[in-house]
């Protein structure tokens, strides 16, 4: 008879497992840089002449939102429950 040999796991994370608040970090950070790099393309457009008034306010008033619905109801949670600054674990 033989006899199997478990298998050994593997060393390698299965990949990244992100709570609430790293979730929403993430998101934060990506509006941040959407918004840096859209500041940025704006003002060399603006400098070059390659946008019309009326494109440019079609661009203010039609922001794009990088934040989930779900990140926004894990924040309201969050601060449903009453958290202050001074119970936050860091």
């Amino acid at each position: 008879m033989s006899t199997i040999t478990p298998k050994k796991p593997s060393k390698r994370p299965s990949g990244p497992h992100f709570d609430h608040r790293d979730r929403l970090i993430l998101a934060l950070y990506a509006q941040l840089r959407a918004e840096r790099e859209t500041r940025e393309a704006l003002e060399w457009a603006i400098e070059n002449g390659a946008i019309s008034p009326d494109v440019l306010q079609a661009m203010v008033s039609d922001p794009v939102p990088v934040i989930t619905s779900e990140d926004v109801a894990a924040l309201e949670r969050l601060l449903a429950r009453g958290t202050t600054a001074t119970n936050i674990p860091h």
